[in-house]
């Protein structure tokens, strides 16, 4: 009889003092598109399910990021991690404890996650790893800074040209290059934040910058076409006009991608930008074909 009762006794202990299993993933990984990251903990025989009687623990490569007990309900992170947060206390009662950071101070290495319920507790190991994802691809990063540089020098190429043939006031001519110099120093800088690799505030301004100030571009287009012509022609309004879709296809292209990492739409932007590109370099070979005549029409008569 005694000797039943104490197996029972033991065997009751054994099961109270059984440690807690968790489950994670084994390998994780971020990219630059990630705002945060979440690294997954969850335990799946919880005896007791109290929240206070549970105490958390993160590591990363053996020290102490943070720290949860429920007894209070307070969260301890240290300050290379502040941002570190439970993924959702309330459902810690049920295993979850998940934890989230913010990608910048989420950096790869090892990380730990340990639980303890009551006289039980469970640990679970898992890797943070940087993956290739980017907020836009190498080419296609290439190709908007080649496009919008190509708008800008060729309507420099455009503009040599107007001031080089025409008689052009002064005040005019200044207005024109500084114009075209504001626009060259703006995209200069854009291009400059764009090229980064990154999801950040810097990416995105920097593309606004390369993209926006173009707008700059059109007038100054309308303005050059004066000078050549004493009357805008159907071809120069439509050239101007192609121009303006082109900018106008260029900005919802932007509008669509800052919006979302990856960019589902870089391919409406990359559009606009060719077509302001086809449009300034139609206009300059118009411009110079004019020059051109004039020449042979010039030598012909004399």
């Amino acid at each position: 009889m005694w000797l039943l009762a104490a197996s029972v006794l033991l065997g009751a202990l054994r099961a109270g003092s059984a440690q807690l299993t968790l489950v994670g993933i084994s390998l994780i990984e971020r990219n630059d598109c990630n705002a945060s990251v979440v690294l997954p903990c969850y335990v799946t025989n919880l005896a007791l399910n109290d929240e206070k009687v549970m105490f958390v623990t993160w590591k990363k490569q053996g020290n102490i990021i943070f720290s949860y007990r429920g007894e209070n309900k307070k969260s301890n992170p240290v300050p290379a991690f502040s941002s570190a947060r439970l993924l959702s206390q309330v459902d810690l009662v049920k295993g979850v404890a998940s934890l989230v950071i913010s990608s910048q101070q989420a950096t790869v290495g090892n990380y730990s996650c340990e639980v303890t319920e009551s006289n039980r507790e469970g640990e679970v190991k898992m890797e943070l790893r940087n993956s290739s994802g980017s907020w836009f691809l190498v080419v296609e990063r290439a190709v908007m800074i080649s496009l919008v540089c190509s708008v800008v020098i060729l309507c420099a190429v455009q503009l040599t040209v107007i001031v080089l043939k025409y008689e052009i006031e002064s005040q005019r001519k200044v207005s024109a290059i500084v114009a075209l110099v504001i626009v060259a120093v703006v995209v200069g800088v854009g291009a400059a934040l764009f090229i980064q690799d990154g999801y950040t505030v810097q990416n995105r301004a920097g593309l606004g910058l390369m993209v926006v100030p173009t707008v700059i571009l059109i007038p100054l287009q309308y303005v050059m076409f004066g000078i050549v012509f004493d009357c805008l022609l159907q071809a120069t309004l439509a050239l101007i006009g192609l121009k303006l879709l082109g900018f106008i296809i260029a900005v919802v292209g932007f509008a669509l991608c800052v919006q979302t990492c990856p960019p589902l739409h870089g391919s409406v932007l990359i559009a606009g930008l060719a077509i302001m590109a086809i449009a300034s370099l139609i206009s300059l070979g118009y411009v110079n074909g004019l020059r051109i005549m004039e020449s042979l029409l010039t030598v012909y008569v004399n």
